[in-house]
């Protein structure tokens, strides 16, 4: 198990990439977190994650 924003969910062993496309956010439009350091979007699809991890996925919002 691993937490992404808060909550939990069974997606270990699975990357980046998997695991945001699943949950419906688009790569150009977040920023991702693992264990405090920042996911550079090049290796999004190469960071695997793990049991225990946690995760922080921000979204980017325009305004005025």
């Amino acid at each position: 198990m691993l937490k992404i924003n808060g909550t939990e969910y069974d997606f270990a062993g699975r990357t980046v990439l998997d695991v945001i496309t699943e949950l419906g956010y688009e790569k150009t439009r977040i920023a991702v977190e693992r264990n405090e350091e920042i996911v550079p979007k090049a290796a999004y699809e190469s960071t695997v994650l793990a049991d225990g991890d946690t995760v922080e996925v921000v979204s980017f919002v325009g305004g005025g």
